[in-house]
C-alpha cells in the first residue's frame, strides 16, 4: 500500500492560477547498462531535493569474470517552441561546459568518469543535428547564444529552418515599427555514454546532477466550490503525488479567502525522477532507500513511496529489500514552499 510523504512542517506560495506563469519539470532518471544481464544492483540510495539529484549505486558482478560495459544516462528532452516554459538548471558554475545543461558528474569506484555526450535536435522525429550545425546554430533549443545566431542568419536560411518546422516565425510591434523573431522549435535529446569494467564482485557509482523544478505562482489543487473543475486537478494531484487528507487540512487552517477563489500561502513546485529504468537489473534492487530533502523546515511536500518516514527536519525516508520501481508510475514530488509575505 502506498503512503504519502506528507511534511506537514514546511511551505510553498500560493496566489491565483495563471498559466504563464507556470514552469514545466523534466524528469531525469538512472543509469542504463547496454544488454546485459551478469550485474545485479545491490543497493541505490537515491537522493532528492530541489537543488541536488544523487544516486549512489552498487553493482554487483556475479559472473565471476570482468564484464566491460557500456553505461548510458540518459538526460530529458528538452522541447523548443514560442511557448517553451519549461525549467532547465542555469546555475552553472564558471568554466563548465555549456552543453551540460544538468551538470552532471559521475564516479566510477571513487574515480572521476570522463563521459561523453551525445546531443541531437530533432523534429517530428527527423535528426536535424548536422544541418544546424552546419549553420553555427547551437543545439539547445533556448536562450541568448541560440536565438542570436538565428536571428543573424540569412533570410533564405530562415524560411528553409521554417520549412523543416525547425524554428517558429514570430512577427510583432513593440512600439518601434515590425519586427520579427525566429524561435527554436526543435527537440533536444542528449544522452552521456562512458566505457566501464565491473570486475567480479562489489563496484560503486555515484552521479548527480541539478534537477528541472517546474513551478506555478499558486496552490493550484485544492478543492474551490467557486471552481468545480479544481475537482479533476485535485484527484490527478492525489494520485501523481499521493495528496491526502492530513495535507488538506494543513492547507485549510491557512487558507486566506478573497473574492472568487481561496488563496493560500504557498507555491507548488514539482520535480520528477525516472526510476523505472532499475527494472533493467538482473533481479530486483537488493536494498533500496529513498531520501527527499525539502529543504525549508517551513514547506510542505507529498509523493507516493512505501513506509515513508520523516528522519529530520527537512528529510524524508523510504527503505525497501528485493524492489522493483513501479512500471505505472515515476517518482513525482510536490513541493510547496512559503510565501514571503505570510508570517506563519
Amino acid at each position: 500500500m502506498r503512503l504519502s510523504a506528507c511534511l506537514v512542517a514546511l511551505s510553498l506560495l500560493p496566489v491565483p492560477v495563471l498559466a504563464n506563469d507556470t514552469t514545466a519539470q523534466l524528469g531525469a532518471g538512472g543509469l542504463v547498462f547496454v544488454n546485459n544481464q551478469t550485474i545485479e544492483m545491490a543497493s541505490e540510495h537515491l537522493f532528492v531535493s530541489p537543488s541536488q539529484i544523487k544516486v549512489v549505486y552498487e553493482f554487483n558482478n556475479t559472473s565471476g569474470q570482468d564484464q566491460h560495459l557500456l553505461v548510458a544516462f540518459p538526460m530529458p528532452d528538452v522541447e523548443g517552441g514560442p511557448d517553451m516554459m519549461t525549467d532547465v538548471p542555469s546555475g552553472r558554475e564558471e568554466g563548465q561546459d555549456p552543453s551540460n545543461l544538468f551538470g552532471f558528474e559521475t564516479t566510477f569506484d571513487g574515480e572521476p568518469v570522463d563521459a561523453e555526450l551525445y546531443q541531437y535536435a530533432f523534429q517530428n522525429n527527423v535528426d536535424y543535428s548536422a544541418e544546424l550545425q552546419a549553420l553555427g546554430i547551437p543545439l539547445a533549443p533556448f536562450g541568448d547564444e541560440t536565438q542570436d545566431a538565428l536571428n543573424a542568419l540569412p533570410e533564405e536560411d530562415l524560411a528553409q529552418l521554417a520549412h523543416l518546422g525547425l524554428v517558429d516565425r514570430m512577427e510583432y510591434d513593440a512600439g518601434e515599427g515590425p519586427e520579427v523573431d525566429h524561435t527554436p522549435a526543435w527537440t533536444l535529446r542528449s544522452t552521456y555514454t562512458w566505457e566501464a569494467t565491473f570486475p567480479p564482485g562489489m563496484s560503486e557509482v555515484v552521479h548527480t546532477y541539478t534537477p528541472s523544478v517546474g513551478g506555478t505562482v499558486a496552490t493550484t489543487f485544492m478543492p474551490d466550490d467557486n471552481y468545480p473543475e479544481n475537482e479533476a486537478r485535485f484527484g490527478e494531484y492525489q494520485k501523481r503525488y499521493c495528496v491526502d487528507d492530513d495535507l488538506v487540512a494543513t492547507l485549510e487552517k491557512v487558507a486566506i479567502p478573497s473574492e472568487g477563489w481561496t488563496n493560500y500561502p504557498y507555491v507548488e513546485n514539482w520535480i520528477s525522477y525516472i526510476w523505472s529504468t532499475g527494472n533493467n537489473w538482473a533481479g530486483p534492487i537488493g536494498k533500496f532507500t529513498l531520501t527527499v530533502d525539502k529543504e525549508d523546515p517551513k514547506a510542505l511536500v507529498s509523493f507516493c513511496g512505501e513506509n515513508v518516514k520523516k528522519i529530520g527536519p527537512t528529510t524524508f525516508e523510504m527503505t525497501a529489500t528485493d524492489w522493483y520501481p513501479p512500471y505505472d508510475q515515476e517518482l513525482e514530488i510536490l513541493l510547496l514552499r512559503p510565501v514571503d509575505w505570510y508570517d506563519q
